[in-house]
């Protein structure tokens, strides 16, 4: 057993104050890293240390090994916390924090390893008998031998990195015509972002669904599962809303994946917090994914359906303590919605829309969470990710969910950047959603950027009119250059709210 006393947070943004704020409350000393850019940032300010670590380039910053560990070093920290990005899925840097006598608040660097590497993976799996897409299993020699599997299991197929994630290196092949130079553009994208150009092919599934399980393992043989999330409203194949429970799982289906789970992470002898995805399609045929060796971003829909701190948990379980429950002790209750508020332009295909926030006002109320990463007069710059916060909302069922973060996405006042909360307001009022159907297609299918400024007119319209009507009826007497006015005033204020 190993008592932490000082954790050193390898990361940035609104993780960092997530896992600040749970250091906290079990009395834990915190550590902050931060670049150039980030010396007044909101997870340096609450830390109880901080330590510079390079100018604005990842590359130079929270990327380096040597200066966390020199951080860490020079400030007395027994223990690193990765977060997720950057280091979080680097086995080297687990590795390195053993050999210098660091605690890694994360997975053994074998599992780390393994599990980053998505054909030794699945090979793993499919020895533990889960199951996953048909393809293969092995990186591919060539573009012949991958071609001619590829016609055995029939079009479309995935073409994907072995070494990747975050759809880097990822390409749908729906036509043979199509597919050597998908290979070539997968695997140089591969390379590019991973330096590894192995690729691998799985069969396209038609109407997938994104579901993932949430697992925790301690060092002791113990390991559990923390339910479900649905993950499929995505762009560029990344994550923009997620939920908890997801909404087509019966209790057997549930049950079957769980199980799946548990065996992936006993598998590669997994300790600590981890997420199994898995692609649904259908028919309700489930196959794995990849398993993210990790916390990941959307893990408060989950603590908010079990009521348990996956970040303090993980502290424990770094400690060497048994996990203090079973099993047959987790249950969940309720719904939870998480929306991811970038600063991008959903109106522009996501593209990142930068700025400082002369405005950033969050919602609250029962049922309301905000995990920020910035505050009110910080910029949102093009050398990280532009996610603004995390916006949560939790109900006794799906409707009251869904209702809240209505009320909440329309409490949320942004200036300075576009931000995905329009997108986000679209989605949740789409029928497809609301009824459950949706899948990862959702963007591609039935998302119409236009209707956006769409929602807007009809709003503003409505504004101007109920203000005319209310100064008709306070006297004719220069209603008509009041009215101008007062419209002009409201209608640039929710316009510049709605399209930020």
């Amino acid at each position: 057993m190993a008592n932490i006393n000082k954790i050193l947070i390898a990361n940035r943004g609104e993780i960092a104050l997530r896992v600040i704020r749970s250091c906290k409350d079990m009395g834990k000393q915190t550590v902050a890293v931060y670049s150039d850019p980030d010396a007044e940032a909101p997870h340096v300010l609450h830390a109880d240390e901080s330590v510079h670590i390079g100018p604005a380039a990842s590359s130079e910053s929270y990327l380096v090994i040597d200066k966390i560990i020199e951080a860490a070093k020079s400030t007395g920290a027994d223990a690193i916390h990765p977060g997720y990005g950057f280091l979080s899925e680097n086995a080297d840097f687990s590795a390195r924090c053993q050999e210098e006598g660091i605690i890694f608040i994360g997975p053994e660097p074998k599992a780390i390893k393994l599990m980053g590497d998505k054909t030794e993976a699945r090979e793993l799996m499919k020895k533990a008998d889960v199951p996953f897409p048909p393809g293969t299993t092995n990186a591919l020699e060539s573009i012949e031998e991958a071609e001619e599997i590829a016609h055995e299991i029939g079009f479309p197929v995935l073409v994907k990195a072995a070494a990747g994630g975050g759809g880097k290196g990822m390409r749908i092949v729906d036509e043979p015509s199509e597919f050597k130079s998908s290979i070539k553009g997968a695997k140089s994208e591969a390379r590019n972002a991973f330096g590894d150009d192995r690729v691998y092919i799985e069969k396209y599934l038609v109407e997938p669904r994104h579901v993932e399980f949430q697992i925790l393992a301690d060092e002791h043989g113990n390991v559990v599962h923390l339910f479900d999330r649905e993950c499929s409203i995505q762009r560029r194949h990344q994550k923009v809303i997620e939920e908890a429970p997801c909404t087509i799982l019966t209790d057997e289906l549930r049950a079957e994946m769980a199980e799946a789970a548990v065996s992936a992470a006993k598998a590669c002898d997994y300790v600590g917090a981890g997420t199994i995805e898995f692609l649904v399609d259908r028919d309700r045929n489930f196959y794995f994914l990849e398993m993210n060796t990790r916390l990941q971003v959307e893990h408060p829909v989950t603590e908010l359906i079990t009521g348990h701190d996956l970040v303090s948990l993980q502290i424990l379980v770094a400690e060497g303590e048994k996990l203090p429950f079973s099993q047959d002790d987790i249950t969940m209750s309720g719904h939870a919605i998480e929306c991811r508020i970038y600063a991008e332009d959903p109106r522009d295909q996501f593209l990142p829309s930068t700025g400082t926030l002369t405005k950033h006002r969050i919602p609250s109320g029962n049922g309301v969470r905000v995990d920020a990463g910035v505050e009110e007069g910080q910029a949102v710059t093009i050398n990280y990710d532009p996610m603004i916060s995390k916006l949560c909302t939790f109900g006794k069922d799906r409707e009251q969910a869904i209702s809240r973060m209505l009320r909440a996405l329309d409490e949320y006042e942004i200036a300075g950047c576009r931000t995905t909360i329009p997108f986000c307001k679209y989605v949740l009022e789409h029928e497809a959603f609301r009824e459950g159907t949706y899948d990862t297609h959702f963007v591609k299918a039935l998302f119409d950027p236009g209707k956006l400024d769409e929602l807007v007119d009809d709003e503003i319209q409505s504004i101007a009119a109920s203000l005319l009507k209310l100064n008709k009826s306070n006297g004719e007497t220069g209603y008509k250059e009041k009215t101008h006015q007062a419209n002009g005033d409201v209608a640039s204020s929710w316009w510049q709210k709605r399209r930020r």
